[in-house]
């Protein structure tokens, strides 16, 4: 604050202002706020608040920006990339690819964590994995292919194996699986038969290899996916595999990408039928990513018209969220000193509901989630057996008797200024959020599911 206030009173808008206000400004701290919000990584309904400040009204307009920009983006991102866990499926590996892409880098590691909270599996972005211990992710580069001219620029070929003996030249062993291959390509399907790789990419594949022996996943469509990526792909892999490594698989970053992984699956099936277990056991369960301006509608094409894709990077779609670029939540004054206060509007959807609020989600005795309920600060809460009556705040005809077996309080005190800030006792790891993000969209799903099935 002693830094911040030279700079504010010398604002031209600071002119005219009484430099008692200056004073005051010096001894404001946040002892007498109170912030009760529903836990990260919860599912929340429209017309439910995300949190309830309370303190003076000075102090609680003053925070009003920080808390919006630190709940809009964060929400936008982890409900964006929930959407995207849904489509793909539980079994699917999705990689946050965004950071060249982001709103900055602050926003690009914000959009790794909360990406990692909506139910990706990891991220790109090292500073992201670093800060939050988010698995990360990744592969070679189109330019780094591009950049080899030829085996000259392998440098040393010898591989250091898994038991710490040596392969004094890795090389001469990928040339000889591609030798290997060659004498088998006829038996391959016609359409998957190729002639003469490009060399430098097999000198690409082979350098990368020796880097990241435990890792190696390459690129595959520098040149051509079928004809030279993925028989070099083989060459190597099968390299790797005869000195103790396991190859992880390839990636697909243009093109048809539900055609391509088809007869990339193919082409992986072929090579382990025809060299059998002792070359190439696995090789048709290998790693299949796919990228390139993914996103929901992208997703749920490839379910349409099938697909051998067993992960995907996704990276614009997901950061900048295009779908819908903002997320609208509002901080509205409810009540002042004890006495509620409403904002009204002509437009329905921009009436404040108002007084201090209570919120509790009522469940059934199969455990499913029937509704979510706010009461007045004063009302009684809702008890377990005891019918309460539920009405929609503003079409009168949608009200309904529940009986809950369960009550969860939503609200949760999440800073006590009077008493340090936040209670010693709140879990605020990010694995927590994640899977408490993850277990509720499940449930949801489910529900959902069990509905449609009732009503068709």
């Amino acid at each position: 604050m002693e830094t911040d206030l030279p700079y504010f009173s010398s604002e031209p808008l600071s002119t005219s202002m009484d430099v008692n206000f200056f004073k005051f400004l010096r001894q404001l701290d946040c002892t007498q706020i109170k912030i009760f919000a529903q836990l990260e990584g919860s599912i929340v309904f429209p017309r439910v608040p995300l949190m309830r400040v309370e303190g003076p009204l000075v102090m609680v307009q003053l925070v009003e920006t920080t808390l919006l920009t630190l709940v809009n983006y964060a929400s936008l991102v982890a409900t964006n990339a929930a959407r995207h866990r849904l489509v793909a499926g539980d079994s699917a590996t999705l990689l946050e690819f965004g950071l060249r892409r982001a709103q900055g880098p602050d926003g690009g590691v914000s959009a790794s964590r909360y990406a990692y909270m909506g139910g990706f599996n990891g991220t790109s972005n090292l500073e992201a994995g670093r800060q939050f211990a988010i698995p990360c992710k990744g592969t070679l580069a189109h330019s780094y292919v591009q950049s080899h001219q030829g085996f000259q620029d392998i440098g040393d070929p010898r591989l250091r194996l898994p038991d710490g003996n040596m392969c004094p030249d890795f090389l001469a062993l990928v040339m000889d699986r591609a030798a290997l291959l060659d004498r088998y390509k006829e038996s391959f399907p016609d359409d998957l038969r190729w002639t003469k790789t490009n060399q430098s990419e097999l000198a690409a594949f082979t350098s990368y290899a020796l880097a990241f022996p435990s890792n190696f996943l390459v690129l595959v469509d520098t040149y051509d996916v079928l004809k030279s990526g993925i028989p070099n792909f083989l060459a190597v892999g099968l390299a790797l595999r005869s000195c103790g490594y396991e190859p992880l698989g390839i990636r697909i970053d243009s093109g048809d990408l539900s055609y391509l992984s088809l007869r990339a699956r193919e082409m992986l099936q072929h090579t382990q039928d025809l060299l059998g277990a002792s070359y190439a056991e696995g090789f048709a369960q290998l790693g299949i990513t796919a990228s390139n301006d993914i996103h929901e509608e992208v997703l749920h094409s490839l379910n349409q018209h099938g697909h051998a894709i067993t992960s995907f990077g996704i990276g614009t779609h997901l950061v900048t969220c295009l779908r819908q670029p903002a997320l609208g939540c509002v901080y509205k004054l409810v009540e002042i000193d004890g006495a509620p206060r409403i904002k009204l509007s002509e437009d329905v959807e921009k009436v404040t509901i108002p007084g201090r609020k209570e919120a509790f989600r009522l469940y059934l005795k199969n455990g499913e989630p029937v509704v979510d309920v706010m009461l007045q600060g004063d009302e009684p809460t809702p008890k377990v057996d005891c019918r309460i009556l539920c009405r929609h705040p503003f079409i009168s005809s949608k009200r309904a008797y529940v009986q809950p077996a369960r009550v969860e309080r939503l609200f949760h005190l999440v800073w006590d200024g009077m008493n340090g800030g936040v209670p010693p006792d709140l879990d605020l790891s990010l694995c927590t959020a994640r899977s408490r993000c993850m277990s509720s969209i499940k449930m949801m799903v489910r529900l959902l599911s069990s509905l449609y099935f009732c009503s068709s």
